[in-house]
């Protein structure tokens, strides 16, 4: 009786919040309409004008994406606020401009955070790099600096910290939840089948270990060290700091405070907002009782390009190169803003290798993979596409599996120092939740079939040896195709490629000696490349896929914060207990043999 009750104030709780919910967003979609009309809404439709000596004040607290959204909506209903993105394309651009546009005297960066993964920092920090050759100059400050954005301000010609604030300064780290003792106590036994050889491919480890393999923790050691020695070096070059000496910060845990910070070289010095404020004001010679000339990089980003707006202009006989952003795991059908769906990608890919003025195809990779099945999709049309016209992949955060599989076939493949890539392997899960049903909750299953393997598989009973044969040989015949495209991409042998694919991870700065990438460099650089290869040096940039409607995104983001509020109540602010729940849900979701990089390689 007490599971009924619950489950039934559930339903009804549930029923109330989306009553409510549609409730709420008819009257967003009625204000929104009517304040547009008004203009409340910041869109990218209202002008923007920048005045001479002006700082561009750059925040990247909001989540950083590969490609921005053209229209973007700031609002804030209390525990409902846009989730608009910034766009790393939309970022490089500004960037770019910014360093030639006479109006902006220098830049302020006011991060604490970095919204983006390890790559996206890196190819930001090389615009800024850019920036700094015009002559202007960045200041930089904050309370407290996270690892990635003091990699980011310390290109820096001044880096200030709060005087009580900090500089995280520790090095690098990886968790990984390992669900085998959950699983053994709710009775679910997780059948796992790997490639034979595929020693590295880890993604499965926290179904069926209590903690990380030796070759798991051999490779995570590798990769990860190669991205922090990259770290220390650059750095290093920034602030006249060895990389022994930076290592020495790390390890002693030196940096508690702002003053520790300067004392160690890593800032300028210690500052209060206010003081930071004169300072800027000094530098663009603004009197103190005046305020400072400014202007967010949101807003940046909307004003009219220091070149005349060329971008404005209808050219239709130009050239043009296609820019496919595949970003998120790799599944089957259209996909979602987060996910890659097969469908809509090939199509997107089929309908720029059709369209005759465009010149090359930039296919910009960021996946962990997911999908064999959907990835050999993908790879297909990239076959199409690069017999047709040049090909070049720009990887960014992470390339890897699945992201790897639909990279391989390309003309040319770059990616940043600190990027995610290889994880050649494949895997197949399938739970067998038997023990749960029939123990915990005493409920059992028969049926009737017209053929031996007619249920199969089926997860209400454990696998047969004859139906782990069968998944096996499909895992290591995946594999074998998975290698066999790597060689025809890459021109290596089957032995080549298997003895650097096995499952393993590897940094882009390992991945160049061993042939799984071509150069170091970031979108920008890809599509000169691109460029470079369909030998055309007037060109426009076509973006593909196309973009949902800004009101239609909004709607799904109302109801995707719904959700994680619900999440959030129930497991009370758990978050240990909220991971375990979305790795069990990802899991859940797994459909067919997979390509997917090992869960938790997210770090700070």
């Amino acid at each position: 009786m007490r599971q009924f009750l619950k489950f039934t104030l559930a339903s009804i709780l549930g029923t109330i919040v989306s009553t409510f919910l549609l409730f709420f967003i008819l009257i967003v979609v009625v204000g929104g309409a009517i304040s547009s009309a008004l203009g409340e809404f910041n869109t990218s439709d209202s002008p923007v004008n920048v005045k001479d000596n002006t700082i561009l004040h750059i925040e990247l607290d909001k989540p950083i994406a590969d490609r921005g959204p053209e229209k973007q909506f700031d609002f804030n209903f209390g525990p409902f606020a846009s989730s608009s993105v910034l766009g790393l394309d939309q970022i490089l651009e500004a960037l770019k401009d910014a360093k030639t546009d006479e109006n902006i005297a220098g830049i302020f960066l006011d991060i604490s955070g970095v919204g983006g993964g390890m790559a996206t920092t890196e190819e930001i920090r090389n615009a800024l790099i850019d920036f700094k050759t015009s002559g202007k100059w960045i200041v930089s400050y904050s309370e407290m600096y996270s690892q990635k954005a003091y990699y980011l301000a310390s290109v820096s010609d001044e880096i200030y910290v709060y005087p009580e604030g900090v500089i995280d300064f520790r090095g690098l780290s990886t968790n990984i939840a390992f669900l085998k003792g959950m699983f053994e106590k709710l009775e679910i036994e997780m059948q796992i089948i790997r490639g034979s050889n595929n020693k590295f491919k880890s993604a499965v480890e926290p179904f069926m270990l209590d903690e990380m393999s030796q070759a798991n923790r051999a490779q995570t050691e590798q990769w990860m060290g190669s991205i922090w020695n990259n770290m220390l070096s650059q750095i290093g070059k920034s602030r006249n700091l060895s990389a022994a000496q930076l290592q020495e910060i790390a390890d002693t845990y030196r940096v508690q405070d702002g003053k520790d910070a300067v004392a160690a070289g890593l800032a300028t010095d210690v500052k209060h907002f206010d003081e930071v404020l004169s300072i800027l004001k000094t530098k663009t010679e603004t009197e103190e009782k005046d305020d400072l000339e400014t202007i967010s990089l949101t807003k940046y980003i909307r004003a009219p390009k220091s070149s005349g707006g060329d971008d404005f202009e209808f050219d239709f006989d130009k050239a043009k190169i296609a820019v496919v952003y595949a970003s998120g795991g790799i599944g089957g059908g259209d996909g979602t803003e987060d996910e890659i769906g097969s469908d809509a990608f090939a199509r997107a890919i089929r309908e720029a290798r059709r369209d005759s003025s465009i010149k090359a195809i930039v296919l910009r990779v960021n996946s962990p993979g997911g999908s064999a099945l959907a990835s050999d999709v993908i790879w297909r049309e990239t076959v199409l596409a690069k017999a047709a016209k040049p090909l070049v992949v720009s990887m960014g955060d992470v390339a890897a599996s699945g992201g790897y599989y639909i990279a391989a076939a390309a003309d040319h493949i770059m990616a940043m120092p600190n990027t995610i890539t290889g994880s050649i392997g494949v895997f197949g899960v399938i739970p067998n939740v038997k023990g749960l049903f029939n123990n915990k909750f005493g409920i059992t299953f028969d049926g009737v079939k017209t053929g031996k393997y007619a249920d199969f598989p089926n997860v209400t009973r454990p696998l047969t040896d004859m139906e782990y044969a069968f998944i096996q040989n499909s895992v290591d015949s995946t594999y074998a195709t998975f290698v066999s495209r790597v060689g025809q991409g890459r021109d290596m042998s089957a032995a080549k490629v298997d003895s650097i694919g096995q499952g393993r991870v590897w940094s882009g700065i390992d991945a160049i000696p061993i042939g799984l990438v071509d150069s170091y460099g970031g979108l920008n650089d890809a599509i000169a490349k691109a460029a470079e290869l369909a030998n055309v040096k007037d060109y426009k940039l076509k973006a593909y896929p196309e973009m949902k409607d800004p009101f239609e995104q909004l709607m799904e983001d109302f109801s995707a914060q719904a959700g994680i509020m619900l999440l959030n109540g129930y497991f009370q602010g758990d978050a240990a207990m909220l991971q375990q729940f979305n790795e069990i849900r990802k899991a859940k979701e797994l459909n067919g043999i997979q390509m997917l990089l090992p869960f938790g390689y997210a770090f700070e």
